[in-house]
């Protein structure tokens, strides 16, 4: 009686309650996202024998990966690419969300907002193809211009399939990602604060310093974090502006998986940039907390 009571009172509870309601969402990601995780890291420790997996746990994917040179190489550029992606994107699309938090009144920024997110209204693939073959192509707009310009007497074929257009073409497929999160921090700022230090004499620009550039890291923060962890594992951008040229650390899982069909390998691989992001991610947040920190 007393084992009953107690499971009715259970189930009777608040916990129970919530429990029961989160159960279903967190079924469906544990079988979406943890359970295929755990299958890579499994694979990444077995090793491939002619597209079949033999359950031989080792380290030997992991220590032929850090001992190769070619991987090395496309590792660092792989983060390199996406750093350079992250830092652009950020500068350039700071200057808009603030434009848009600070100048534009406040019944036409939802207008802006909307602009912002019609780039989302089109294939991924579409804009890159845009880019590939319009703005970079070798009759493209900027071919054009240079040559309407006379700069230059025929097409630039160096404008393309290079990691500068890898560049420049991700940093436009991911601005709208990092405008809005910076655009709702700078929302969220108590615009006294701002009027406050220019009351004591602060300029324009030390105000931005020391008040409006603090109180937005959150959504700086957000908005690296979400354009750096999907760039180092872009797969399309790299294969189509990059014309197999300037492979990174995805197409090298690509080609592990699908065309040498050694998915140990090419877990491994996947594993370790997993891992990379990771340490990359804390260490960027831990220095962040350190700027923030000398703010106050």
């Amino acid at each position: 009686m007393e084992t009953a009571s107690f499971w009715g009172r259970v189930r009777r509870s608040e916990a129970a309650s919530g429990l029961a309601l989160i159960s279903p969402t967190a079924l469906y990601a544990i079988l979406l996202l943890a359970a295929p995780l755990v299958t890579v890291v499994l694979y990444s420790f077995a090793q491939s024998e002619q597209g079949k997996i033999i359950w031989d746990f080792s380290l030997d994917n992991y220590i032929r990966i850090w001992s190769a040179p070619n991987v090395q190489l496309i590792m660092l550029r792989s983060l390199t690419v996406a750093a350079s992606v992250t830092l652009a994107t950020v500068l350039l699309a700071y200057p808009v969300a603030y434009f848009v938090s600070f100048h534009v009144a406040p019944s036409k920024k939802s207008l802006w907002l909307f602009l912002i997110t019609i780039p989302f209204w089109t294939s991924y693939i579409i804009r890159v193809f845009l880019w590939k073959g319009i703005i970079l192509g070798y009759n493209g707009v900027i071919n054009t211009v240079l040559m309407g310009i006379g700069i230059t007497d025929e097409p630039l074929q160096a404008i393309n399939y290079n990691a500068g257009a890898m560049v420049m073409t991700l940093a436009h497929a991911y601005a709208p990602f990092a405008i809005l999160p910076i655009f709702v921090s700078l929302e969220k700022i108590d615009r006294s604060l701002l009027e406050a230090g220019q009351d004591l004499g602060e300029s324009r620009m030390m105000t931005f310093w020391r008040v409006t550039l603090p109180l937005s890291m959150a959504g700086v923060i957000a908005a690296v974090l979400i354009v750096f962890i999907p760039t180092i594992g872009d797969y399309v951008t790299p294969d189509l502006i990059g014309g197999g040229k300037v492979p990174m650390i995805a197409n090298m899982i690509e080609v592990q998986m699908l065309k040498q069909n050694n998915k140990a390998l090419g877990s491994a691989i996947a594993v370790t940039a997993m891992l990379i992001v990771c340490v990359v991610s804390i260490v960027f947040l831990l220095l962040n907390r350190r700027f923030l920190s000398g703010q106050k």
